[in-house]
């Protein structure tokens, strides 16, 4: 799957430019974003792609220098299972 990035987004669209999967993570401020939402076709679910889209999503945030508030419940679900990744993530919910 080929993944777009935007200043606060990572998608993937088919052939047809219909949206296939999604991470929206807009700017709470300069130094901060907030991850609202995880998004996922139902056909491509339980793929891995919500959880790709997620590690994608830590590592442009982090290659930012910018800091994660997870509001989404996936984000916040994938934070838990994934503590090595939890370094920039500042909201006290994701914590182990």
């Amino acid at each position: 799957m080929d993944y777009l990035y935007d200043d606060n987004r990572i998608y993937s669209v088919d052939d047809n430019m219909i949206l296939l999967a999604e991470v929206l993570f807009p700017a709470r401020d300069q130094s901060r974003v907030d991850i609202t939402h995880v998004f996922v076709v139902p056909e491509l679910r339980g793929q891995g792609v919500a959880s790709e889209l997620m590690l994608r999503a830590y590592q442009f945030i982090k290659s930012q220098d910018l800091k994660i508030v997870a509001k989404c419940p996936y984000a916040i679900s994938w934070f838990k299972k994934h503590p090595d990744y939890q370094d920039i993530v500042i909201n006290v919910k994701t914590k182990v």
